[in-house]
């Protein structure tokens, strides 16, 4: 079986449509969990060869990307069946929301000119944020609603709906 096949071999999942929504809403959630990896990862970087030490709001950053990002490709494994797991989806959007809420107040009063680079980078920074917070909002009410309101199968043989 193949992956989309996979993502919709159950009828609760929404057939093709949510198989394809959902294989595109976790390919963005991975994506832009590296990118907050690495916009949050120069500032680390920058202050390791300076021999500061880093900031834990920027570690924190870090933190939540990587469990992001790896959360998503463990839902690509083919038999792991993600809604189930909507509590931790719920967890993360949580997170996200700590992270946008953190940086948000540091950068988005901010008016960076062309000459802070750096200034600019973590003002975008925000706005993903923003969106990784709203991508795993949707994805955790939508992992409930299947969770709680999808047809269930019997467990013995799988056929009957329950």
């Amino acid at each position: 079986m193949g992956l989309l096949d996979q993502a919709t071999a159950h009828s609760h999942s929404g057939g093709v449509i949510g198989g394809l929504v959902r294989i595109f809403l976790r390919f963005f959630q991975f994506v832009l969990g590296l990118t907050v990896a690495g916009l949050y990862g120069v500032d680390l970087n920058n202050a390791r060869k300076a021999g500061v030490y880093a900031d834990g709001r920027w570690v924190y950053a870090e933190v939540v990307a990587a469990l992001a990002a790896v959360t998503t490709l463990v839902y690509a494994v083919p038999f792991v069946k993600s809604y189930v797991f909507f509590g931790w989806d719920a967890v993360l959007f949580i997170l996200w929301t700590a992270l946008f809420g953190i940086f948000g107040k540091l950068w988005i009063h901010e008016h960076p000119t062309p000459h802070q680079p750096g200034s600019l980078r973590m003002k975008n920074a925000v706005w993903v944020d923003l969106t990784n917070m709203l991508l795993w909002f949707v994805t955790a009410v939508w992992g409930g609603i299947t969770f709680f309101f999808g047809q269930r199968s019997t467990m013995y043989t799988g056929r009957a709906k329950a």
